[in-house]
């Protein structure tokens, strides 16, 4: 590489600048030392590959300030940055790789929060979204990777209303709204009634929206259910169930989409479905399965 490429030469009968920085690593954390080469060979690189200019790099140090300041308890909004680039579903992807039975991971997005113990069969659409939305009923297993069902299984569950908000983002919403704890029954069967969720825009007034903008992409996430399972003697699983239906299925803005996790939402009108469940009238039916491994069978 031509000194006039950025070569990143230190002092004259000195190592590159990257050689100087990587030699001070003297940690005693061997896997915290591993990841901090890596990640100071990478940006060295980036700078090389790119020449950013110095108002270029002090533009892009105040994008990253600006993130900071728009984080609170209810919105992260370095999540965001990092599902819009597809980096979360990749750190999702390296850490989630098991048997092909097990259901497939998907990522947790910015707006998990603690949701409340319900029963199983509770209605979690307690907001003025029950009165308008296509009300639906998701209900199946949890199983263990050979077909073993999983009593005692704790499903943590969360979504957007039919106008694509959650809880935390409106105010005509009660806390605690379209999430619930479930455990599954002694036959590892569980259910609940909700709304059918919409697709939504990912927050378009902090520094992602202004990136989404800059890049000329489109803000849009399919409509989905969010599910963590856990289990005992299992691999944690953290996954979306979409709307089969939906447009945005091929332009997901996180990158989310998996053709196992899409799930038909099947319309159900016959007067002994809708008893069963405990329905108002004709609503969506789910059925979604889900298999965890154990922590052995997951590839490192």
């Amino acid at each position: 590489m031509s000194e006039t490429m950025g070569s990143g030469r230190g002092p004259a009968g000195s190592p590159p600048v990257t050689e100087q920085v990587v030699g001070q690593l003297q940690g005693a954390d061997t896997r915290l030392m591993t990841i901090m080469e890596s990640l100071i060979r990478h940006l060295h690189g980036f700078v090389e590959d790119v020449r950013p200019t110095a108002a270029e790099w002090e533009a892009g140090l105040a994008f990253l300030a600006r993130t900071g300041s728009f984080c609170t308890p209810t919105r992260q909004e370095f999540v965001l940055l990092s599902d819009m680039l597809g980096l979360t579903t990749l750190v999702d992807d390296v850490n989630n790789q098991g048997p092909a039975d097990m259901t497939p991971s998907s990522v947790e997005g910015p707006f998990h929060s603690v949701a409340p113990p319900r029963e199983l069969g509770d209605l979690i659409a307690a907001g003025p979204e029950w009165g308008r939305a296509e009300s639906a009923v998701i209900h199946g297993t949890v199983q263990d990777c050979h077909g073993n069902r999983l009593p005692g299984a704790i499903l943590d569950v969360w979504q957007a209303d039919d106008k694509g908000h959650y809880d935390t983002q409106d105010a005509e919403q009660p806390e605690g709204n379209l999430r619930g704890l479930f455990t599954t029954d002694e036959n590892g069967e569980y259910w609940f009634r909700t709304v059918k969720p919409a697709s939504y825009p990912v927050p378009m007034d902090g520094p992602a929206g202004d990136m989404l903008r800059a890049m000329g992409r489109h803000p849009m996430r399919p409509g989905h259910l969010h599910i963590r399972v856990e289990a005992a003697g299992h691999h944690t699983l953290t996954t979306h169930v979409f709307v089969n239906d939906d447009p945005y299925l091929d332009s997901d803005a996180a990158f989310a989409v998996k053709p196992e996790i899409i799930v038909d939402f099947e319309p159900r009108e016959d007067q002994a479905s809708i008893e069963r469940y405990g329905m108002d009238g004709p609503y969506l039916d789910v059925t979604f399965d889900i298999r965890l491994a154990t922590e052995s069978e997951m590839k490192r």
